[in-house]
């Protein structure tokens, strides 16, 4: 059987993998995709960001539709079902298939369908469901293949009732009644879109606060917003038995509390995409979480193999893995890379309303002993949400008192995703550029969403000009003039 020779193999065709490719398509390489799913895209275009997303929006819609009477009165009462709510995410993932091949077909980015496994550092087999295999070789190496949620082995995952992040777009109808356990990103964002859809949710979280990455007056905005629309949150609880059978699900709590529900969403951590790489034969070892160690450069122990995207770590982001992709594939493509992954990545959270975040947050800042100042601008404040009726939510701007630094921007409302993306334009410019007073110096369309950051902006600076002292009280506090005593010995 004759062996495929290439440039560059990149394993996982997912923000990550496409980002790689086409960096290094562009530099001339000879590519080769390996991808174990029928169609590009990886899980984030099949199972998790987009169809997620998707079945978001049209829960949103329906949630409006319910509030509105007007629509209400001309449409009579909604019956709508769980495959219904997924079509509107088939024709979006189908259209991001569509456009990603055609990605890979016009940069002459060859697409190999099947499991790939090494045989050494340089060789890889393919095999595909079928029984049709081909080995392919190349210099260099990149794995993305991504993260897939975590199974403990004493649930029973292959019940019809018992679900993970990426299965439950699989179930028939909409439950009644829903456990999920985690209250990390995915569970919050599963609560709000069965809490929309009148489900009643137990939300069970390990921590002792929702999201403890996020800012304290965000998270708890966001617990406000899930018992508004009945979602109950479990704190500082842990499994201890998971039993199913054809009518429901029941789940034991360490602390004794004890739920029944007719489907458990299991939504607590993800593990690395690497079982069936076949990694020792190629000289690597993944971690405890199935994950790859890598230098700044995303090469692994082996220098000619890297590893982007889930499958590397953290941040877990669509967005980020994208830049490490292309980051790598630069290394590989020119030698050298100048660009890191910055520091500060705004992080989208979509639950109803959604939650943006960037930069530090009030309890860093005091634990770094920062000086700051906050503005706020609430969202029923603001024209356009009037409009929109989008009044939940406000925008929060941390600023340095001093030389008015923008530290962090924290937003909880409608589109707070698409809004955060102005703070983090101005957040990026060198100093002083990036100063608060920017948001009161230039003009904002009205109405907008926007406007939000001027409103916000006055509050704060409002406050620091309230605690700085006049000419007048800066005169009376200099000390009076002394002599300064001498180590002279007096004459």
């Amino acid at each position: 059987m004759a062996i495929k020779h290439f440039d560059v193999i990149v394993i996982g065709s997912g923000p990550a993998g496409e980002g790689a490719s086409m960096k290094l398509a562009k530099s001339g390489k000879r590519v080769a995709v390996l991808e174990n799913y029928r169609d590009v895209g990886g899980g984030c275009t099949h199972w998790g960001t987009i169809p997620s997303k998707a079945l978001r929006h049209s829960v949103q819609m329906i949630s409006r539709f319910r509030a509105d009477p007007v629509f209400r009165k001309l449409a009579g009462p909604l019956d709508i079902t769980w495959p219904d709510l997924l079509k509107s995410a088939e024709s979006v993932v189908t259209q991001q298939v569509n456009m990603r091949e055609g990605f890979y077909y016009r940069n002459r980015v060859e697409v190999l369908t099947g499991t790939a496994s090494f045989i050494d550092a340089n060789t890889l087999t393919v095999s595909n469901p079928a029984g049709h295999s081909e080995t392919c070789r190349a210099d260099n190496i990149i794995i993305a293949t991504g993260s897939t949620p975590y199974h403990p082995e004493d649930i029973e995952f292959d019940h019809p009732r018992i679900c993970d992040s990426d299965s439950i777009l699989n179930i028939n109808l909409v439950p009644r009644s829903i456990i999920i356990y985690g209250a990390g990103v995915i569970g919050c964002e599963y609560a709000s879109i069965f809490g929309n859809l009148g489900v009643k949710v137990d939300l069970v979280n390990t921590r002792d606060r929702l999201l403890s990455s996020l800012d304290i007056e965000i998270a708890e905005a966001l617990g406000y917003h899930f018992r508004e629309i009945g979602v109950t949150v479990r704190h500082q609880e842990k499994y201890q038995t998971v039993e199913a059978n054809d009518q429901h699900v029941v789940m034991q709590l360490e602390s004794g509390k004890r739920f029944q529900a007719d489907v458990l969403l299991w939504a607590n951590g993800r593990s690395g995409n690497t079982d069936a790489l076949n990694l020792s034969n190629a000289g690597l070892a993944a971690d405890e979480r199935k994950q790859i160690e890598i230098d700044e450069y995303y090469r692994s122990s082996v220098p000619h193999i890297f590893a982007v995207g889930d499958v590397a770590g953290p941040p877990g982001l669509a967005s980020a893995s994208y830049d490490q992709g292309r980051f790598a594939g630069a290394y590989i493509g020119e030698g050298r890379c100048d660009n890191t992954l910055i520091t500060d990545i705004p992080t989208g959270i979509y639950t109803d309303p959604e939650i943006s975040s960037l930069g530090l947050t009030e309890a860093q800042l005091t634990e770094q002993k920062i000086p700051y100042e906050v503005g706020r601008a609430l969202f029923r404040s603001i024209a356009r949400a009037q409009i929109t009726g989008q009044t939940t939510g406000m925008i929060k701007i941390l600023f340095h008192t001093e030389t008015l630094e923008i530290l962090g921007i924290h937003c909880f409302g409608y589109q707070a995703s698409e809004i955060i993306h102005i703070g983090q334009a101005i957040m990026r410019q060198p100093s002083p550029g990036n100063r608060v007073t920017y948001f009161t110096e230039n003009t904002f369309n009205y109405p907008t969403m926007a406007e939000a950051y001027r409103v916000a902006a006055l509050n704060g600076l409002n406050r620091v000009q309230w605690q700085a002292p006049t000419e007048a009280e800066a005169e009376a506090d200099q000390p009076e003039e002394t002599a300064e005593p001498s180590d002279e010995p007096e004459d």
